[in-house]
């Protein structure tokens, strides 16, 4: 891998940097229906099946594709064509949801919420009971727009007791924050290699829960998002139906290697929260804000105001910050100007630190006075 010319690092909600073992799985070629490809796939599924905790009673999905990709295809195969999704929206995945619903001509409504207030399990309550026609119901674990985290297990168990279906959209939190499907009540869990399990982007995966998934015949619209097709045909063969990614599959499976090895989802977790602390606590010192409090904010990527100053530019801070080595994001949410740095990826405190050490040279060459 000496060969290939330094990058930036990414200190971006995914695509993340990987380490060098995960760029060179990638080097071998696969046989798509060969026994050790097979092989390979029967692995990874059952990896990522035990990371979330479950059991005989569920199944795990892969599909091709980003985590939107996976999104779409758990939402045409367990929503029914009569039936109706109620998504719970304080970001922009969330309306990205709504928005795939709208898409497949699916019954659908939102609850909205601001940007920076996590979902109301009693709003939830209040909804369903207003709308008995409302089937199922998908919100994100975390909104990387703003980095904000929402209480997913209470709008889990609120939506059981209401007798309706769940789908978490935890493709920026699965690998780092604990979720458990034998304990939080989930039909469905997506998420996607390129974020929080450090793999390459190019496959997303749905952990569902079998009984669900079996009645999901004939829901999907689409030939190659039908999950209950893809299960159908993974169970009776081991074979992806359609080509599959296949360097991306080798290198997750090294990723996923690499995951347990630093301690699975506690010992990247608590990586990636010392990688958060530090970097609000910098930024703060120099003077920046951040969009959201510590008690909601996800160890994922962090939004700070723009500074206020008429000298500040986010593309003349941008390329500042690349020319240093290090690669951030735009912000995304609409109720304010700001930026995000990211936290996950192969991401560690001498990262952090060299991040603020370069902010801090960008503040002063570009002449930027007021922070906050």
């Amino acid at each position: 891998m000496s060969n290939f010319p330094k990058q930036p690092l990414l200190l971006t909600p995914g695509p993340i940097t990987t380490s060098p073992a995960t760029k060179e799985a990638m080097l071998r070629d696969w046989g798509s229906r060969d026994r050790d490809f097979i092989a390979l796939t029967r692995h990874i599924r059952e990896q990522l099946l035990e990371l979330a905790g479950g059991g005989k009673a569920h199944v795990c999905m892969p599909v091709q594709g980003s985590g939107t990709f996976a999104m779409e295809a758990a939402l045409g195969t367990l929503l029914p064509r009569e039936g109706k999704l109620l998504v719970l929206v304080n970001g922009a995945y969330g309306a990205r949801i709504a928005e795939i619903a709208h898409h497949m001509g699916r019954g659908s409504t939102t609850a909205s919420f601001d940007e920076a207030v996590p979902l109301d399990p009693g709003a939830v309550a209040e909804a369903l009971d207003a709308d008995p026609a409302i089937t199922h119901v998908a919100a994100v674990h975390c909104e990387t727009g703003a980095g904000l985290l929402n209480p997913i297990e209470e709008i889990a168990n609120v939506v059981a007791e209401k007798g309706r279906y769940f789908l978490l959209d935890a493709i920026s939190t699965f690998g780092a924050l604990p979720l458990d499907v034998a304990r939080v009540p989930c039909d469905a869990v997506i998420a996607s290699a390129n974020k929080c399990l450090e793999g390459v982007p190019g496959v997303g995966f749905a952990i569902l829960k079998q009984e669900s998934l079996a009645k999901a015949e004939g829901n999907a619209t689409s030939l190659s998002l039908d999950l209950f097709d893809q299960w159908r045909a993974l169970e009776k063969t081991g074979q992806w139906r359609f080509t599959p990614p296949t360097h991306v599959l080798a290198a997750l499976d090294q990723a996923l290697k690499e995951h347990a090895d630093e301690g699975g989802v506690a010992g990247r977790g608590a990586r990636y929260q010392k990688n958060a602390h530090l970097l609000v606590e910098g930024m703060r010192t120099l003077g920046f804000k951040a969009f959201l409090p510590d008690s909601i904010q996800a160890p994922v990527i962090v939004a700070f105001h723009s500074p206020p100053d008429p000298k500040f530019s986010f593309p003349a801070f941008y390329d500042f910050l690349r020319d240093k080595g290090y690669a951030i994001y735009p912000g995304k949410v609409t109720a304010a100007d700001t930026f995000r740095i990211g936290c996950i990826g192969q991401v560690f405190e001498k990262d952090i630190r060299g991040v603020l050490a370069a902010t801090r040279e960008a503040v002063a060459a570009l002449g930027i006075a007021r922070l906050s």
